[in-house]
């Protein structure tokens, strides 16, 4: 009681004990613009501890819905959000359990369809996926604009959280050979559904994700203190011993996420407003006839079918591909993507929108000569992507 009296803190104010630790600076939190990406398991322990810190603002991204299953080891869904999304279900908790967040759910697949917009507005990024895939595109945007994210990943009794700076090591740094033959095998069926691409249920229990959340939004809260982090580290956890340990990583030189962002410009349009045309126009007066635009993530440009000698212009994400639509109309055959990444007179039409070209709202592009470049950012979406969230 002395202590509250002396710092000036309200006795029943809802942050005073926090407010009572030495360092702690609640408006940093209530500052504060975390993106989470997983409502799951993991997922809904962050919300939850996000939530109970006076974290202000807060992005939940998820493609999937309530099931049955997830009801032992989601501390924020009930039995009557089945069929419901799992991101919109854990916002409306977040705001139950802490009326002054703003808490805004994406549903859409966070690997093929989240702008990366969406990092760009956040502080610091919390990964509750699992899978590789999913992993390896968080990496690649945070480090690309030079975000921290913090993984978690567990299995049975296991866990382990890692944190990622853009000045140290990085997930792709830690990832194995066979971790990586694993993904290319994996993207090789980059036009099957998303149930036949699925690695297989995880074991876990609510126990461990409990654990490894908290790990990470502890680590979220020193990161927003300015405080020492496991930056370049994990902490490893046994279930079953009860001996964690900390582990360090080593920053591949070789390693091709440390990719960076060219001088930003807002273009105060949204992916389906600009053309092709327009924005290379734009490119090649700042970097000289030779610019081309590089996307984000790769697109599917057409569906060929061999027997037929067909081709159809799709340009679509990865994400929105089902199996169906790979298979030929005429012949029945599983017609080959062709999977591009960069844009340009000569693949693409210059009077198409951004949009038409499988480019996500809130999404950057990048115009590229040689090795200069100029990123350009389609923040008119930023409402329809960020809700209440958006600046």
């Amino acid at each position: 009681m002395a202590e509250l009296v002396r710092k000036g803190i309200e006795q029943d104010g809802r942050f005073s004990r926090f407010e009572l630790i030495s360092w702690w600076e609640q408006p940093r939190l209530s500052r504060a613009k975390i993106l989470v990406i997983g409502a799951g398991a993991l997922g809904n322990e962050i919300v939850k501890n996000c939530a109970l810190v006076g974290i202000g603002h807060l992005l939940v991204a998820d493609l999937d819905r309530v099931e049955n299953s997830n009801l032992t080891r989601s501390v924020l869904f009930r039995e009557s959000d089945n069929g419901a999304f799992k991101s919109e279900v854990a916002c409306r908790a977040a705001q139950s359990i802490y009326p002054d967040i703003q808490a805004h759910p994406f549903v859409g697949n966070v690997v093929h369809d989240l702008g990366l917009g969406a990092y760009l507005w956040a502080d610091v990024i919390i990964g509750g996926l699992d899978n590789r895939e999913a992993r390896v595109a968080i990496n690649s945007a945070c480090m690309f604009l030079g975000k921290t994210w913090i993984d978690g990943a567990i299995e049975v009794l296991d866990g382990v959280a890692r944190v990622f700076s853009p000045e140290g090591p990085c997930y792709e740094c830690t990832m194995s050979e066979v971790d990586w033959k694993l993904l290319e095998s994996r993207r090789s069926c980059a036009l099957l559904t998303r149930d036949q691409l699925h690695e297989g249920k995880v074991p876990t229990t609510p126990t461990t994700a409990s654990i490894i959340a908290a790990v990470q939004v502890q680590e979220t809260i020193k990161i927003l203190h300015g405080l020492p982090s496991l930056a370049g580290k994990g902490l490893v956890y046994s279930g079953l011993a009860l001996e964690p340990y900390v582990v360090s990583y080593l920053r591949k030189p070789d390693c091709m996420a440390h990719d960076h962002c060219g001088p930003l410009q807002k273009l105060g349009a949204g992916v389906a407003e600009v053309t092709l045309g327009e924005l290379l126009s734009e490119a090649r007066k700042a970097l000289g006839a030779a610019a081309v635009i590089q996307l984000s993530r790769d697109v599917i440009r057409a569906l060929i079918c061999n027997r037929c000698q067909t081709e159809e212009t799709v340009f679509r994400s990865l994400g929105k591909i089902t199996e169906k639509d790979g298979r030929c109309p005429r012949c029945g055959e599983m017609r080959a993507p062709d999977i591009i990444s960069t844009l340009s007179a000569e693949n693409a039409a210059l009077s198409d929108k951004f949009a038409g070209l499988g480019v996500p709202p809130l999404d950057i592009v990048t115009a590229r000569a040689g090795e200069t470049m100029i990123s350009y950012l389609f923040d008119g979406d930023a409402k329809r992507v960020l809700g209440p969230l958006a600046p």
